[in-house]
């Protein structure tokens, strides 16, 4: 995770100066195709890129909104992706709506996912590991289970269990690259008890001189079992496009 800190202090939400005891985690994305963390985060650190139009969240009300959570996701200005906190952990945050349909503000943490245009599969899959990493981070410091109900939800099952207004994040978007929150939950998981780290494999050997070779895509076998193997590891680790061609 690629985390960094600027703080919105200029933000009415920070200046509450309320604080919560989280005891969940929601995902929200922002609606708008504008992948660029200056959009939401600033002024500036060097890192973000400028925004011409100067309506990042750091002010009073963000156009003209009471809102504000507790980190983004998103580009830099290398294109790079990272993760900024804009509000301490334990800060009640402005981020599952006003009134008794936003109640999610005084238990759960909330971050915001930059959209593009949906259609990137590289760029959604970097943001999905990102925000999977900042998870399990936040469930490790504030022993939150991510697989016990309404721990780690999106917007919209917030909307469904009450405490969130009526939005559809990130439900319109993971599925559209075949993800959904219950694969995000188990990713989190995963990363916290260490089964998602990839296992050390064995370069393949140079084949003898004039021997057909099975080809896949991730490296080249002299033995069609050999090869089989190595796409079934390719697909288990979600490759599902892996193949095998006889050179």
């Amino acid at each position: 995770m690629n985390l960094k800190k600027l703080i919105l202090t200029e933000n009415a939400c920070y200046k509450t100066g309320q604080t919560i005891t989280p005891r969940g985690i929601m995902v929200h994305s922002t609606g708008a195709n504008n992948p660029k963390l200056s959009r939401y985060v600033g002024p500036d650190d060097g890192l973000l890129g400028k925004n011409p139009n100067n309506n990042h969240w750091n002010t009073a009300r963000p156009d003209g909104r009471e809102i504000c959570p507790h980190a983004f996701i998103g580009k830099l200005a290398d294109g790079t992706v990272a993760t900024y906190q804009t509000l301490p952990w334990n800060h009640r945050g402005w981020h599952s709506g006003g009134g008794t349909k936003g109640s999610a503000n005084s238990t759960h943490i909330g971050f915001e996912i930059c959209e593009d245009g949906l259609t990137d599969a590289n760029y959604l899959n970097a943001v999905y590991l990102e925000s999977a990493e900042l998870c399990a981070m936040l469930c490790k410091e504030f022993k939150l289970d991510p697989m016990a109900a309404g721990v780690i939800i999106g917007h919209y099952e917030g909307y469904k269990l009450g405490i969130a207004t009526n939005h559809a994040d990130p439900g319109h978007w993971f599925p559209r690259h075949g993800k959904s929150m219950d694969d995000f939950r188990n990713l989190v998981k995963k990363l916290l008890d260490g089964s998602a780290k990839p296992e050390p494999t064995t370069p393949p050997q140079p084949p003898a001189p004039d021997q057909a070779l099975y080809r896949v895509q991730v490296g080249a076998y002299s033995s069609k079992a050999n090869a089989d193997a190595a796409l079934a590891r390719a697909k288990a680790l979600g490759f599902k496009d892996a193949f095998i061609f006889k050179q």
